[in-house]
């Protein structure tokens, strides 16, 4: 009996273990980020950062703040120390946000955190990206983004990805499906 307990609690660490593990290798990591997908409260943090639970919410934590929470599915985005100017827009068209519909949830002078409802088959205005920005998508949102030229690209983001995209890019954006949602953090 000792002994089907003790292969039985082996198994258990066998399981947790290299999920844990998994916790503390990042999903995107570059110059500007650092980004987890974690079930778990990360070590403290050497840089200051947001955490986007995948209900709507986001936090602003500090250095030395314990990223995310253990139990609940967190994006932890931590910023590194490698600020850059928005990019001037000399494109004509608005800057992609604030925009229509959205809403700001925090802001400081990292970061703006919005979260966005598209709207099924109504497009987006054509828009320029002035800033760097980690997208968390909160459902399965098939986006077609369309550039300046008229040429598309369908993109099916799913629950829980998360993506960093570049500035200094202009397109317009449709919903093609029946909903689509994100947390989208403006690195300043």
């Amino acid at each position: 009996m000792r002994r089907i307990s003790t292969t039985a609690a082996l198994i258990v660490l066998a399981l947790i273990i290299p999920a844990h593990a998994q916790d503390f290798k990042p999903i995107i990591d570059n110059e500007r980020v650092t980004v987890w997908d974690t079930m778990n409260a990360l070590p403290s943090a050497k840089n200051e950062f947001v955490a986007v639970s995948l209900k709507g919410t986001a936090v602003f934590g500090h250095k030395g703040d314990i990223p995310g929470v253990a139990g609940e599915r967190n994006i932890v985005i931590a910023l590194k120390d490698h600020p850059e100017a928005p990019i001037g827009n000399n494109s004509g068209y608005p800057n992609a946000y604030p925009r229509e519909g959205i809403i700001k949830l925090l802001e400081n002078d990292r970061v703006i955190v919005w979260s966005y409802r598209w709207t099924p088959n109504k497009p987006t205005v054509m828009h320029f990206h002035n800033t760097d920005v980690v997208v968390v998508y909160e459902e399965d949102t098939p986006l077609k983004s369309i550039t300046l030229d008229g040429k598309s690209v369908l993109n099916e983001y799913k629950f829980a990805d998360v993506r960093f995209n570049r500035g200094n890019r202009t397109h317009s954006e449709i919903l093609v499906g029946k909903s689509g949602s994100a947390i989208i953090t403006e690195i300043k």
